[in-house]
């Protein structure tokens, strides 16, 4: 008979599709697909991957919210991240304000208030010579400089100004990826570029990441960019509807390789949904705490350990 790949049965490929995204089994496929036909190589950190070249995966947000079932999403993270992005924040620290809602001096004590960005800024932002302290740990112009004061630009703004007046517009585009400063950052952008689209009330983004973490970054990134979407579509009054997530270099460190199995042998659950504090501009965000963002329904697998390369 006809081979089934080539269907001109569209529902079926439709239902298919929609399957796949509804609990995130297409991210545990990519996972599966790198470490069986990956290629061995070395990397900046000296930890070693497995990796695979240019792929891309769609999550349907009228589906569900992309949070990893499998296991447990730092949801928290996630959140005080993005907002601290958004504020234009090159300060480490001022994430650890965000992350546990405390002044900075009461956040001494790393044993218990570190970030993500912790190690990037007692590492590479300490070896650019920037101030490194208890109560500061600059790391350059990261993302939340360039998406907010890129030479005098704020691309911020700007989209959601663009995405009101001109939706049909084929350049909403937010970029990171700041030529002339990548020296100066202590991690140079990995999710390089996003571009946004809106259609029949909705709105849809579509990023690019150069290198991708598959086991610790990705599902952090998923969540990150699909919870960029639903903010920009409370303040704009659109509907998220898609987001697609392009790789470049997209990898498993060899010292997760035994987690990934962990994870790929689990079984996804229904993705919760978010629920967002009402947002009528870009300034209602500083009026809220990352407790306003919040994942109802959200049933996970235990979570699994693995160290950062960084």
């Amino acid at each position: 008979g006809p081979n089934p790949m080539y269907s001109y049965d569209t529902n079926w490929i439709y239902n298919i599709v929609l399957f796949k995204e509804k609990n995130m089994k297409a991210y545990i496929d990519l996972l599966k697909y790198i470490l069986e036909n990956g290629d061995r190589k070395e990397d900046r950190t000296n930890t070693g991957t497995i990796s695979s070249f240019g792929h891309q995966l769609s999550f349907d947000l009228s589906e569900g919210f992309p949070a990893v079932t499998t296991k447990s999403l730092a949801w928290k993270g996630v959140v005080s991240e993005l907002l601290w992005f958004l504020e234009g924040s090159s300060d480490e620290r001022r994430l650890a304000e965000i992350r546990f809602n405390k002044n900075r001096e009461e956040l001494t004590d790393l044993t218990k208030f570190s970030t993500i960005w912790t190690d990037n800024a007692d590492n590479q932002g300490k070896q650019l010579g920037y101030e490194n302290t208890d109560i500061k740990k600059e790391l350059g112009p990261v993302y939340g400089v360039q998406w907010r004061e890129w030479d005098g630009k704020d691309q911020i703004k700007d989209l959601l100004t663009s995405l009101k007046n001109n939706p049909d517009s084929r350049r909403h585009i937010l970029s990171a990826w700041n030529v002339g400063e990548i020296d100066t950052m202590a991690l140079p952008p990995c999710h390089v570029m996003s571009q946004f689209y809106v259609n029949n009330g909705t709105i849809s983004c579509h990023m690019y990441q150069r290198s991708a973490d598959m086991f610790l970054g990705v599902p952090f990134n998923i969540a990150s960019y699909s919870l960029l979407l639903s903010i920009l579509g409370e303040i704009l009054g659109l509907k998220p509807k898609k987001f697609v997530h392009s790789f470049g270099d997209a990898h498993i460190y060899l010292n997760s390789v035994d987690q990934v199995k962990e994870q790929i042998s689990r079984t996804p659950y229904d993705l919760p949904t978010l629920v967002l504090p009402e947002l009528n501009s870009l300034e209602d965000l500083s009026s809220y705490s990352i407790n306003d963002f919040k994942l109802e329904n959200y049933k996970h697998h235990p979570a699994i350990k693995a160290k950062m390369a960084i």
